[in-house]
């Protein structure tokens, strides 16, 4: 199976395939969870019960949108990070009593055209896509000419997905991107009842082993691997030391694993895992000093009970 070198994308997911999986232990970088199929399960993931994070992160944003707007009165530009299918950003600006550029950042362009579509019905709403990662579409931004003050979205506990390291570094750079007087408006999941987290990343239904599962079957089909999605299972654990959930794939049963992309063989022995994602949990005080050590100020804080979710509202300083 050949690679042609023209698709930058494919190209990147098959070196970091090569790369992550002899890593010890074996990992997946968890963007590759997001393909079209992947983005398909998680949508259904927060429609479940068990997952509370994208309704109560709707029920902030629903009941503070005013407030937030009114906080920062000299905003023009909107920009999202992962904006998913755009109907967060859509119940914060639908409202809204001036007119807004949203620039929307994601890997995935199938997220990005169904993020603009979702925002199309918004006469006052003018919609800039950038299919880039997360650093790229930021210095991308920050590169535009100033033109009023800028609004950064990181929601759905998207936050999560980086270490301390990287958050850290991830919330410096959206600092330099807004410049001072420009804002984040961040949302964070925060630590819960262990019960209520394995519910949420290994629901009854099975939802959450088919999102997990369907990485191995990305592989199979755009670089020639061979897995048996069924000799592998979803795992789910909490790792309370390092505050964080965390996904795997896991042998049911020794074997080899063919990739002919990138000419790789692997063996498995039974319950040998492949780790695809860690979740990072929050405390409400725990998310404002982060901020602080960005450089931001915290302008407010909003928590949602029952779903035990932070918004939190800050200026660059």
């Amino acid at each position: 199976m050949m690679l042609h070198a023209t698709d930058a994308h494919l190209t990147a997911f098959a070196e970091d395939v090569r790369r992550s999986l002899q890593l010890t232990p074996r990992q997946l970088p968890s963007r590759y969870l997001y393909d079209p199929l992947g983005s398909a399960l998680f949508n259904a993931i927060c429609e479940l019960p068990w997952y509370g994070i994208t309704r109560a992160e709707n029920r902030l944003l629903t009941a503070n949108r005013d407030e937030i707007l009114a906080s920062l009165p000299g905003v023009a530009r909107i920009v999202e990070l992962g904006p998913g299918d755009g109907s967060k950003l859509l119940k914060l600006v639908e409202c809204a009593p001036m007119p807004l550029t949203a620039h929307l950042i994601d890997v995935s362009e199938d997220a990005l055209t169904h993020a603009t579509r979702t925002l199309s019905g918004l006469d006052h709403i003018t919609t800039v896509t950038h299919a880039a990662s997360f650093e790229d579409g930021l210095h991308a931004i920050a590169e535009l000419p100033a033109d009023g003050g800028a609004l950064v979205l990181l929601l759905g506990s998207n936050i999560g997905n980086f270490d301390r390291l990287a958050s850290a570094q991830l919330l410096r750079r959206i600092h330099q991107s807004v410049g001072p007087g420009g804002a984040l408006l961040l949302g964070a999941d925060l630590v819960k009842p262990e019960r209520d987290l394995l519910l949420a990343y290994d629901d009854p239904l099975g939802v959450s082993a088919a999102f997990n599962l369907n990485v191995l079957y990305r592989i199979n089909r755009d670089l020639g691997g061979d897995f048996a999605l069924d000799a592998f299972r979803h795992r789910a654990v909490w790792n309370a030391t390092c505050s964080r959930m965390e996904m795997f794939v896991v042998a049911t049963k020794a074997q080899r694993v063919r990739i002919d992309a990138i000419d790789l063989d692997l063996s498995f022995a039974a319950g040998e895992s492949i780790w695809t994602e860690s979740s990072y949990k929050y405390t409400a005080d725990g998310v404002i000093r982060q901020l602080d050590d960005a450089g931001f100020a915290t302008i407010a804080q909003w928590i949602d009970a029952e779903g035990a979710f932070a918004l939190s509202l800050a200026q660059a300083i």
